[in-house]
């Protein structure tokens, strides 16, 4: 299975109890499914304990959440890339 990535977000919080909370847009070339996968790690440099969550979403609930985080910003961004070209000559028709 392939999984093409581009990181959306990323957020680390420390020095002493780090959190470090990820978004990515990830490419399933094998299912073909596009979709977002959010990673948060909490670790605890005083007893060294890591507790790691990984979940995925539909780009449209990632979308829906609430606030416009900087990854809801970067997505945006790269999907008004694809498009641009398509928008741009269909102004000329």
């Amino acid at each position: 299975m392939a999984l093409l990535r581009r990181e959306l977000c990323r957020q680390i919080k420390g020095p002493e109890v780090t959190h470090a909370d990820c978004c990515t847009l990830v490419f399933d070339t094998d299912a073909k499914s596009l979709y977002v996968e959010r990673d948060v790690a909490h670790v605890d440099v005083h007893d060294g304990t890591t507790e790691i969550q990984t979940t995925t979403m539909d780009i449209c609930d990632y979308l829906k959440q609430g606030g416009q985080s900087a990854g809801h910003r970067e997505l945006w961004r790269l999907l008004r890339t694809i498009f641009e070209k398509d928008i741009n000559s269909n102004e000329l028709v």
